[in-house]
């Protein structure tokens, strides 16, 4: 018997991945071709790249976020160094620096695109420089007018734009899977400069025999040319990284760009604004504790937002900020008795709690921001407009939620004139996060609206 055999299937030649969209680098570091998108790309050469950015912008605008604090750790020493201020003008100083930050957060946001993302952490890093030299010259003068002192304290809102443009640039970098996370750690290692300088500054002013408050300027200047020339050596500019003003328009006329603002103030508000007026409120309720435990708030408050954001992807923005809302109201109420009890640990431990509500409820509404723009049906000339409205969202909410770091310290220094203690301002503060709390349960968690049973 003859015996056939079948010849064996030749094998399936393995399709070739597709090959990777060229990249060519310029003078002055500007990169070509960049598409994170590209899986090849993205591979081979780009998550490299992407990395050395996000490393290089965390750290200059954590030197950001500090120059913005400085001043709250600064004016509670103010008295020692020989100032006469009234408790009104201690909080002016306090506030100013936020409202400038806010102010400019917008053109921050638009500079990156016109002038590339290294090139502007690069002017936005020496920048630093102005405000952090500026107070080192007038703090060794007791005699210096209220007005200069503002003038100067004014001149630290420029560490707030800082965070603008650092989050702008860095979202040019990564592909839509990875930008949360990128955007996250970029966010949170900014906010921990405001910690670091109010654990720093004690320590270095009180150096030696005399209490030296220029020290607190001056200790930037070598940290500010060291951030400057690694972004010079180090980071790129994109030449595609471009941003549309007109998305701000479409977010602008989007009512729910002022809803989610207004919830904002509430969180990173809050944030800020305690973080300011914490040292000053430690130096006037309990003069007898040491300032250099002001830093625990903020530090807590930094951790916490990437926290929130996990939180928020699991269980929904609206529930976790609902939440973080009412922690911050119970931790508010804790200081207020502990106010009245004079016990600095339940005032202490209070505000621990409520830092850690606030960086928790600042993750979960940038959660929230692409989730509610993303939310109905349409077509693809639809979805392209709600995905504008949500990028020009994220910048308006920023520059409106900075603002609470001006009213809260200015909501105690009315407080304390017309009432002699702070107490008043939080009731206020208590109340308003209520009826901020309702607003989000009632506009993105009610079962009743328009977002139905979908998870914002």
């Amino acid at each position: 018997m003859t015996q056939t055999t079948t010849p064996a299937p030749a094998a399936t030649p393995p399709v070739a991945a597709p090959p990777a969209a060229a990249l060519t680098v310029r003078r002055g570091r500007w990169i070509d071709g960049w598409d994170p998108e590209d899986g090849a790309q993205w591979r081979t050469v780009g998550r490299a790249i992407a990395r050395r950015n996000l490393g290089l912008s965390v750290f200059a605008e954590f030197l950001g976020f500090a120059v913005w604090a400085l001043w709250s750790i600064v004016v509670p020493r103010l008295p020692l160094a020989g100032f006469t201020l009234t408790v009104d003008q201690m909080f002016w100083l306090i506030a100013i620096p936020s409202l400038v930050g806010a102010t400019l957060r917008i053109p921050y946001t638009f500079a990156v695109p016109v002038f590339g993302g290294r090139n502007w952490t690069i002017v936005s890093a020496l920048l630093l420089l102005v405000p952090t030299v500026a107070l080192a010259v007038v703090v060794q003068d007791p005699t210096t007018s209220f007005g200069v002192l503002l003038a100067v304290a004014a001149l630290a809102g420029v560490g707030g734009g800082n965070f603008a443009s650092s989050m702008a640039n860095i979202s040019f970098f990564y592909p839509e899977a990875e930008k949360g996370k990128a955007l996250g750690l970029n966010a949170a290692g900014g906010n921990i400069g405001t910690a670091a300088v109010q654990l720093a500054v004690p320590t270095v002013v009180t150096l030696g025999a005399a209490l030296s408050l220029e020290r607190a300027g001056y200790m930037f200047v070598p940290l500010v040319l060291v951030a400057a020339v690694l972004a010079w050596r180090y980071m790129d500019n994109l030449s595609n990284a471009k941003s549309d003003p007109r998305a701000y328009g479409v977010a602008a006329r989007a009512r729910h760009t002022w809803i989610i603002s207004f919830i904002y103030i509430g969180t990173f508000g809050s944030f800020i604004g305690f973080s300011g007026a914490f040292p000053t409120l430690l130096a006037n309720q309990f003069p007898e504790v040491t300032l250099s435990i002001a830093f625990l708030g903020a530090l807590v408050g930094s951790v916490a937002r990437p926290a929130g954001g996990v939180l928020a992807d699991r269980f929904g923005g609206a529930r976790v900020t609902v939440l973080a809302f009412a922690v911050m109201s119970v931790g508010t109420v804790g200081a207020i008795l502990a106010l009245r009890a004079q016990e600095f640990g339940l005032f202490f431990a209070s505000f621990l709690l409520l830092f850690l509500a606030t960086g928790a409820g600042n993750g979960s509404v940038y959660r929230m921001i692409p989730a509610v723009f993303r939310f109905g049906a349409g077509d693809d000339a639809d979805r392209a407009r709600r995905a504008k409205a949500a990028a020009g969202c994220i910048g308006i909410a920023g520059a409106v939620g900075a603002v609470g770091g001006f009213l809260i310290p200015r909501g105690f220094a009315v407080s304390t004139s017309q009432t002699g203690s702070i107490q008043a301002a939080l009731w206020v503060i208590v109340g308003m996060y209520a009826v901020m709390a309702a607003t989000t349960w009632v506009v993105y968690q009610r079962r009743g609206s328009e977002f139905g049973t979908t998870v914002i």
